[in-house]
């Protein structure tokens, strides 16, 4: 785990989300947190909020949400390998996704998918169209 600094003893709420992967930029976590969608320690806070070593965050994204506890602190982002040692997720948390993505992925299999043609396949109603006129 090279390069998680435990030396810091506080870091912003925005940076930490963007340092360990929740977010492609800061700029997306600080309008997540902006939107409520990410609490600290139970209550709502501002991207500027200083979070420490065993905070409880909650983050809620695109219908998921996970309750971590705060293991690490890094100054930068660095690879998905390292950044998931900067927090421990709750078991609950991780058996509510799961059941969650089971979930979505059943109810998308049993809805009906489209019986619009692809582009191939009129390509091909096309040919078959024209070939049967001459």
């Amino acid at each position: 785990m090279r390069n998680v600094i435990l030396a810091i003893e506080k870091q912003r709420l925005d940076k930490w989300l963007w340092a360990a992967r929740f977010y492609k930029t800061r700029r997306l976590a600080s309008e997540a947190i902006a939107g409520g969608k990410v609490h600290v320690n139970g209550q709502r806070v501002k991207a500027s909020k200083e979070i420490q070593l065993d905070d409880n965050v909650q983050i809620s994204k695109a219908g998921y949400l996970w309750e971590l506890s705060i293991c690490g602190l890094n100054k930068q982002r660095r690879p998905a390998s390292e950044a998931v040692h900067l927090y421990k997720e709750s078991e609950s948390s991780q058996l509510r996704r799961q059941k969650l993505i089971d979930f979505n992925k059943d109810l998308y299999a049993s809805t009906p998918q489209s019986d619009r043609p692809t582009k191939k396949q009129r390509r091909q109603i096309h040919r078959f169209k024209q070939q049967s006129d001459d």
